[in-house]
C-alpha cells in the first residue's frame, strides 16, 4: 500500500471517532442509547440491518468459499439475510406489539422471570462471541495492511470500534452503519468486483478456466445447505443484534420493507464475494491459505487509492458487526439482568450510566478474549448453534400458541442448550448435528411439559401482545 491508501484508512477511522463523539451528545436517554428513539426510516434501517450482519466472516469467508467451491458458496451469507427477512415477514407483527428492547424481555413477557433470565444469558453470550470474532478479524486486517503485530492490531481496532459504540450507543451506530454500508457497497461492487472480473477475463474467463462444478449452486451438497439454513437462518431470526436494529424503525411498514431489502442485498453481496473468490482462483491459483484470498487478490489487482477504499470497505463490514453485537450484549445484561434484578428503582439517567459502563466492561472483556484466542476458530458457529438450538423454538411457540407454559419454556431452553453443548463436545465444534439435537429436545420438552403442566396454561392468556400504534 502507498501513502494515499494509508491516509484514506486514517481519515476513515478518525471520522468514525468523530461520529461517536456526536452520538454521545445526542444519546441523552436509555431509549436513545439502545434503540435510537425508534425513529429510523426505510433506507437508514436497511443500511443498519445490512451492516450489522455482514462482517468479517461474511466478506472474507464468502470469497474463500468462492475460491474453494464456486457459486454454491452463496448459501453462507444468503442464509443470514434470509433469516433477517423472514423475521420481518413472520415474527415482526407479533413482536412489535410488546414495545421491547431485548429478545429476553419477550421471553419474560411470554413465560416469566426464569425464562427471561436464562434467555438473557444465552443471547448475551452469543452476541459477545460474535463481537469477539469480529475484533479478531479487524485485528487480522490491520495487521495485514500496516504490517503490525496481531496483538497491537487487535488493541487498536478494538479500541476504535468499541470506543464510538460506548460513547453514542445506537445513535452512533445508526450513523456509522449507514456510512459503513455505503463504503462497503462502493468498495465491493464498484471497485473490487469489476477489477477482479476484468483480471480474470470476465465471465467468459471464469467459464473457460474453472471446473463446471463451480457454476452449480447446489454443489456444496444438500446437507451443507441445510446446515447453513438451520444455523444462520434460525439464528438470525432470534438474534438480539438483529431485533435491536428492527426496534429502531419508526413503524412496522418501514421495518418489513427494510427486512425484505436486506434479503435481496444479502444474495447480491454473497454472489459478488464468491465471484471475487472464483476470479482469484483464475488469477492467483496458488494461494495456500484460502482465508487470505480476498486480501491477496486486493493487493495484487487494485491500484493505489482504490486499494485504501477496498480495505476501508472490509473494515466497515467488520466494525459494524462488532459494534452492533457489543451493544446488543450490553443491552441484554444492563436491561434484563442488572436493572431488572439489582437496580430496580434507578432513574433513566443512572440506567444510561449503567448501560455505558456495561458496554465498556464487555468491550474490555471482548478484547481480552480476542487476544487470548488470536485466531478465527469456530466461535461464530458455536454461538449460532446455541442460540438457534435453544431459543428459536420457545419464541416460535410462544408467539403463535397460548398453550405453552412458563415451566415448559424454561426447561426447554435449559435442556436444549445443554444438549447442544454436549453434542458439540462429542461430535466436534464444526458439526451441525447438535443444532438438530437441540431443536428436537426443545420441541419434545416444551410440548411434554406443557401437556402435564395444565394448571399454568391460563396464565398465558393474560400475556397477549398489544398492537403498537404504527
Amino acid at each position: 500500500m502507498e501513502l494515499l491508501d494509508y491516509l484514506i484508512f486514517a481519515v476513515y477511522f478518525l471520522l468514525l471517532i468523530s461520529i461517536g463523539l456526536l452520538g454521545m451528545m445526542r444519546a441523552k436517554t436509555s431509549e436513545q442509547y439502545m434503540v435510537a428513539d425508534r425513529n429510523l426510516g426505510v433506507w437508514m434501517l436497511f443500511g443498519c440491518l445490512t451492516a450489522v450482519f455482514l462482517g468479517g466472516s461474511s466478506t472474507i469467508g464468502s470469497s474463500q468459499l468462492g475460491y474453494e467451491m464456486g457459486l454454491s458458496g452463496v448459501w453462507f451469507v444468503f442464509s443470514m439475510g434470509l433469516g433477517i427477512a423472514l423475521f420481518g415477514l413472520l415474527f415482526l407483527d407479533r413482536v412489535m406489539g410488546y414495545k421491547l428492547l431485548t429478545i429476553s424481555e419477550l421471553l419474560g413477557k411470554l413465560f416469566g422471570t426464569n425464562s427471561k433470565l436464562i434467555g438473557a444469558v444465552v443471547a448475551a453470550i452469543y452476541t459477545l462471541l460474535i463481537s469477539v470474532t469480529q475484533i479478531i478479524a479487524i485485528g487480522a486486517l490491520l495487521s495485514g495492511v500496516f504490517d503490525w503485530g496481531l496483538t497491537s492490531s487487535i488493541l487498536v481496532g478494538g479500541a476504535i470500534v468499541f470506543g464510538y459504540t460506548i460513547l453514542g450507543g445506537m445513535w452512533t451506530l445508526s450513523i456509522t452503519d449507514v456510512f459503513q454500508f455505503a463504503i462497503m457497497t462502493i468498495g465491493i461492487f464498484v471497485i473490487m468486483l469489476p477489477q477482479s472480473l476484468s483480471d480474470a477475463g470476465g465471465f467468459e474467463g471464469l467459464r473457460n478456466n474453472l471446473p463446471s462444478t463451480y457454476f452449480n449452486f447446489t454443489e456444496i451438497g444438500l446437507r451443507e445447505i441445510m446446515s447453513y439454513l438451520l444455523t444462520y437462518t434460525l439464528g438470525m431470526m432470534v438474534g438480539q443484534d438483529i431485533w435491536q436494529r428492527y426496534f429502531t424503525a419508526k413503524n412496522r411498514k418501514v421495518a418489513k420493507t427494510a427486512g425484505v431489502l436486506v434479503g435481496v442485498y444479502s444474495l447480491l453481496y454473497s454472489l459478488a464475494m464468491v465471484v471475487i473468490g472464483m476470479a482469484a482462483l483464475v488469477v492467483l491459483p496458488g494461494i495456500q491459505n484460502t482465508q487470505d484470498v480476498f486480501t491477496t487478490m486486493a493487493f495484487e489487482t487494485i491500484s493505489t487509492g482504490f486499494l485504501g477504499v477496498v480495505f476501508a470497505a472490509v473494515a466497515a463490514a467488520i466494525m459494524s458487526t462488532a459494534s452492533g453485537t457489543l451493544l446488543a450484549s450490553s443491552t441484554l445484561i444492563s436491561k434484563d439482568i442488572l436493572k431488572d434484578h439489582f437496580f430496580t428503582k434507578i432513574d433513566d439517567a443512572k440506567f444510561l450510566l449503567i448501560s455505558r459502563t456495561t458496554t465498556f466492561i464487555l468491550a474490555v472483556l471482548a478484547i481480552i478474549i480476542s487476544l487470548w484466542i488470536e485466531e478465527l476458530l469456530v466461535a461464530i458457529d458455536v454461538a449460532y448453534a446455541i442460540l438457534a438450538g435453544s431459543i428459536f423454538i420457545p419464541i416460535l411457540f410462544g408467539l403463535f400458541s397460548k398453550k405453552i407454559t412458563s415451566n415448559a419454556a424454561f426447561s426447554a431452553i435449559l435442556l436444549s442448550a445443554v444438549t447442544v453443548l454436549i453434542g458439540l463436545w462429542i461430535e466436534g465444534l464444526g458439526s451441525s448435528n447438535p443444532i438438530i439435537y437441540g431443536i428436537v429436545v426443545n420441541i419434545i420438552v416444551i410440548v411434554t411439559v406443557s401437556y402435564f403442566d395444565k394448571g399454568n396454561r391460563k396464565k398465558r392468556e393474560a400475556l397477549k401482545p398489544k398492537p403498537d400504534e404504527a
